[in-house]
């Protein structure tokens, strides 16, 4: 009997142990074809949860609706100090002497359109002030001060101004920096809300386009040992359904060997049985 036929007779008396053997080799194809996608492509660092790709998409699912009672915007400062405005709220005051606190002005890609129609885009800033946990950020009651600069030559980017604790802020890399707005353009204040207002109260949509430039990547060498894990764990599979594969043709030649003694030895039983019955 030759091994083959040996193979496909273990395969046909044994599927449970036939579809294990093939789930484990797809298995191992299947980490040998990811470790090649790992080698040659850049991938994101799954330990980094929250990115500036991250914190614009939180923050572009909010609408931005003018306030009722605002007095004087045009003079007033697009980002307020983060310790003045903490302090109206003691439930929410932070430490300003334990943490440092960063401004940053960046060119994002975030789009704002107007629920008005007669609303200008133009030349106007935007402010208010979030909570790091709205932005879904490490901190909780920290506060974040945000100002958004339109941009008249660039529709589909604005000049973020944002000031907050540092240790909250998404680690590099950064989007680029754009200059701070003039002081002469009006300063809008705005209040943040989840959904539309039914009144005639103007409000502001954002439309975020993630850029792949602010993901955080995986290094080189942390990127080597990706891929070294995948081969050592697929070369392992294969081992295992070598194993699998070569054990049912060593067991049948195994017990072909060993049927010609068993049936010796059987037949001298039966004479000697025979033999011992003649002399009776």
């Amino acid at each position: 009997m030759s091994q083959g036929s040996n193979l496909r007779e273990y395969v046909s008396h044994n599927p449970p142990g036939a579809t294990f053997f093939l789930c484990l080799l797809a298995l191992a194809f299947s980490f040998i074809v990811l470790s090649s996608y790992s080698y040659s492509h850049s991938l994101p660092n799954p330990d980094i949860e929250q990115d500036w790709n991250t914190l614009l998409l939180s923050f572009s699912k909010f609408h931005l609706c003018e306030k009722e009672n605002a007095s004087s915007p045009a003079h007033t400062s697009p980002i307020a100090p983060l310790q003045t405005i903490q302090e109206k709220d003691k439930k929410t005051s932070i430490n300003a002497t334990s943490s440092s606190v960063t401004d940053l002005h960046l060119h994002v890609p975030l789009t704002v359109t107007s629920s008005s129609p007669s609303g200008t885009l133009k030349d106007i800033v935007l402010y208010t002030t979030l909570t790091a946990k709205q932005l879904k950020l490490g901190g909780y009651k920290e506060l974040v001060s945000l100002a958004l600069g339109i941009l008249p030559e660039d529709s589909e980017h604005i000049c973020l101004t944002i000031r907050a604790p540092t240790h909250i802020l998404p680690a590099n890399p950064l989007p680029p920096e754009c200059f701070a707005s003039e002081s002469n353009i009006p300063r809008i204040p705005v209040e943040v809300t989840n959904q539309l207002p039914a009144s005639s109260q103007t409000c502001y949509s954002m439309h975020f386009k993630k850029d792949p430039s602010l993901t955080v990547m995986l290094t080189l060498e942390e990127q080597g040992v990706a891929v070294k894990h995948l081969v050592e764990v697929s070369v392992s599979l294969l081992g295992v359904c070598l194993i699998l594969c070569i054990a049912p043709i060593h067991w049948t030649h195994f017990t072909i060997q060993a049927l010609p003694t068993s049936l010796a030895s059987h037949n001298s039983c039966v004479d000697l049985v025979c033999k011992q019955a003649h002399l009776s």
